[in-house]
């Protein structure tokens, strides 16, 4: 399934380009352009899903392969310590309604988050 304006599905498709770090059958893994850590990698699946709930009813192993993936890039980057963030409905700052997981690395994160 692929939304034909939604600019993830593009970058899943290779027709924008992005710095891919990690890719397997399910997901793509690509820098964020606005990084807000030193390691800042958005980890979507390749088949379209607007947000993390709707990935969890329609294709629980991509959901799960989200976090397997996002765990193998912080390892690659040499990061042990390391925030994953799903943002779900615009309030909660969604802008791209693609799921994505955002994985944040590589400075101190307070909490509660802004």
């Amino acid at each position: 399934m692929e939304e034909t304006d939604c600019l993830f599905c593009k970058i899943v498709a290779g027709e924008i380009p992005a710095e891919v770090v990690h890719s397997t059958e399910r997901t793509v893994a690509f820098r964020d352009l606005n990084p807000q850590a030193p390691t800042h990698v958005l980890v979507v699946p390749k088949a379209h899903f607007a947000n993390a709930a709707e990935l969890a009813a329609g294709d629980p192993v991509a959901s799960a392969e989200l976090v397997t993936a996002a765990a193998a890039v912080a390892a690659a980057e040499g990061r042990e310590d390391y925030r994953l963030v799903y943002n779900t409905g615009a309030d909660a700052g969604q802008s791209v309604f693609h799921t994505h997981l955002h994985l944040l690395a590589g400075r101190s994160f307070g909490w509660p988050p802004g």
